[in-house]
């Protein structure tokens, strides 16, 4: 399976650029794991709500040309299904069984995703109702999918 992860901004945390290090290395024996960052675009603090949806458009303009037609879209959104471990680590395997061999988990920056990019998405996922910084919902995720393929090689892995 080769999985990218396409997040919006450069990650810039030491500490969360070591955690999701050690995560994709352990991946390494699952799958390939892929990290596209694209440029986010520079704004003012305050917005207005038309500006929102040009920075978003543009983001998701780089989001999308980063993803090719043949891939598997499921984008990270606060208000989408949240799933057990248990039941992402079945989804994932459903996807391979089924042939679905590139899948892109696609992250967006601090204004959330262009409808573009939600539109072209194959499925939708959740973590928390929360608001969390993208960088630490990409430490998250990897450790998500790795669990996941643990679970699915009933594997040992901290509960």
């Amino acid at each position: 399976m080769n999985i990218s992860i396409i997040t919006v901004g450069k990650l810039k945390e030491k500490y969360l650029k070591l955690g999701i290090a050690e995560y994709t290395k352990r991946l390494s024996a699952y799958a390939k794991v892929q990290e596209i960052e694209v440029a986010d675009e520079k704004a003012p603090e305050h917005l207005s709500e038309a500006d929102m949806i040009l920075v978003k458009q543009k983001e998701g303009e780089r989001i999308l040309a980063k993803i090719s037609p043949d891939t598997h879209v499921i984008a990270l959104a606060i208000d989408a299904k949240q799933r057990t471990s248990e039941e992402f680590a079945r989804e994932l395997d459903q996807l391979a069984t089924y042939g679905k061999s590139k899948i892109a988990f696609v992250i967006g920056g601090s204004l959330g995703l262009s409808d573009d990019v939600m539109k072209r998405s194959d499925d939708t996922i959740s973590f928390s109702k929360m608001t969390f910084p993208h960088q630490l919902m990409k430490l998250v995720l990897c450790e998500q999918i790795y669990r996941a393929y643990r679970i699915n090689r009933n594997e040992p892995y901290h509960k």
